[in-house]
């Protein structure tokens, strides 16, 4: 194994098993059918009512979800042309995709390149009025991501948080928080929580054999070429044997057993996709996206807690539709394929999916050199699907104008989807933050000091 990918992984694992900067406080979690209500100590209750300042009871009839697997569309996506479709709006608007489709929802329709997910409406929800009015990748993907403006402290992202206060007990090696496939790159995810609770990227393309997993599948090494450079390693490790009663070589030692199990041991299996069917691997699509759904459908019957798919690809300011007739069906395929696949195990009702980007894109299409019929940036108005968890499918949230260009019915910021995922994952987004830079501070804002509905009571049945 390359020694750059072994170092990388033992660093993750010592910073994971480093002591946290933070107060543990496993007690903002309970158990699937808990009762109590929400408040100070961050339990969740059973009387079935969402209030406007971030507490919340469930309904004991739903259990809590335990797992959460974000889509992001890295660009961000064309809310016209996904869950907005507005065919009736001129092609200076439309572009090609004139028409819309009807979904297995009365009422419900979709873009006219996603067949697949117009069957399954009954499964997920589309949220049409997201809103934060930013146009810039980096502020759009921080307040998107963390439910925060920006400026002052560097707020974690919501896998960060989940990680945080909802630690998972598995018995496996494998980290809290994996990102397939490649760095975000907007911000720390981290935030100020630290590098425990930094995401791990995978690397590689799971749609190739091998999925080359940085720092954990190698190449033309083979199991038995791995042990012997650990041997060789270690006997010529003078300091670090020498130093074997150290505490800090006692942390390091421990690190590099936990990264070397994962290098040697089972749980790497989770990321070889040769062991799932031909006929599966087909039905998610045997590309990049299809086959990292996959990946996060393994990761989640493993038991990590966050999976994101960092999907780019759609900040399509040039021939945006020559890209979507790439994108589109690859999308609709890998993502059915994801919610239908959960449902089939059972693993739906645990599971939060929750799909979007940073913003969407302007509804008017730019014909004029050198756009060549792209769309820019657009923050005002987008859509996002959520699913699983808890969440009701088949149910429409918000709406916008003639145009997507404006939001006419229920805005719904950042803050509002976050704060609603947290609920369903039986944390208090009011619950502050027990000690470091953010002592006292609730892990979202108040959603009720803009005007709007606050969290997605419509949604959680």
């Amino acid at each position: 194994m390359n020694k750059r990918k072994v170092l990388l992984f033992l660093g993750f694992f010592s910073v994971c098993l480093a002591p946290a900067s933070f107060a543990d406080s496993g007690s903002t979690t309970v158990p699937a059918g808990a009762t109590g209500t929400v408040g100070a100590t961050g339990t969740v209750g059973a009387t079935g009512t969402v209030g406007a300042t971030g507490t919340a009871e469930i309904s004991a009839a739903k259990p809590l979800a335990n797992t959460v697997i974000q889509i992001w569309l890295w660009g961000g996506p064309s809310q016209i042309d996904t869950f907005d479709p507005k065919p009736d709006a001129g092609p200076d608007y439309t572009g090609p995709y004139a028409t819309d489709i009807a979904t297995d929802v009365a009422g419900i329709r979709v873009g006219q390149k996603l067949p697949l997910l117009a069957s399954m409406a009954d499964k997920y929800s589309i949220i049409r009025s997201m809103t934060h009015g930013v146009n810039a990748h980096e502020t759009a993907s921080y307040i998107m991501q963390t439910g925060h403006e920006s400026g002052g402290l560097v707020y974690p992202s919501l896998g960060a948080v989940v990680s945080y206060f909802k630690p998972r007990e598995t018995g496996r090696k494998l980290p809290p928080y994996v990102v397939l496939t490649e760095t975000q790159g907007r911000f720390a995810e981290e935030g100020f929580l630290g590098p425990k609770y930094k995401p791990f990227y995978t690397g590689g393309d799971p749609a190739k054999t091998p999925f080359l997993v940085e720092g954990i599948i190698t190449d033309g090494i083979t199991d038995a070429r791995q042990r012997t450079r650990h041997d060789l390693l270690h006997a010529m490790d003078t300091f670090g044997n020498a130093a074997s009663g150290d505490p800090a070589m006692a942390a390091y030692s421990k690190a590099e057993d936990g990264a070397y199990q994962m290098i040697l041991g089972s749980d790497r299996d989770v990321f070889d996709l040769s062991k799932e069917s031909d006929a599966t691997r087909d039905r998610y699509g045997r590309n990049t996206f299809g086959q990292s759904c996959l990946s996060a459908r393994r990761l989640v019957e493993s038991g990590v807690t966050y999976i994101t798919i960092n999907y780019n690809g759609w900040d399509t300011h040039k021939k945006h539709f020559s890209a979507m007739n790439q994108k589109l069906p690859e999308f609709d395929q890998g993502l059915s394929a994801l919610i239908s696949d959960l449902d089939t195990r059972g693993l739906l009702d645990t599971t939060i999916v929750w799909c979007g980007g940073e913003f969407g894109r302007a509804p008017k299409i730019s014909w004029e050199a050198p756009w060549d019929g792209g769309r820019n940036h657009f923050g005002a108005a987008f859509s996002y699907l959520i699913a699983g968890g808890g969440f009701a499918g088949g149910k429409v949230v918000g709406a916008t104008d003639a145009h997507a260009e404006k939001v006419t019915e229920r805005p719904v910021y950042p803050k509002d989807l976050l704060s609603s995922i947290l609920v369903r994952l039986g944390i208090d987004p009011a619950k502050t933050y027990p000690d470091g830079p953010a002592k006292g501070q609730p892990i979202m804002p108040p959603v009720s000091d803009k005007s709007g509905a606050g969290i997605l009571k419509e949604l959680m049945p």
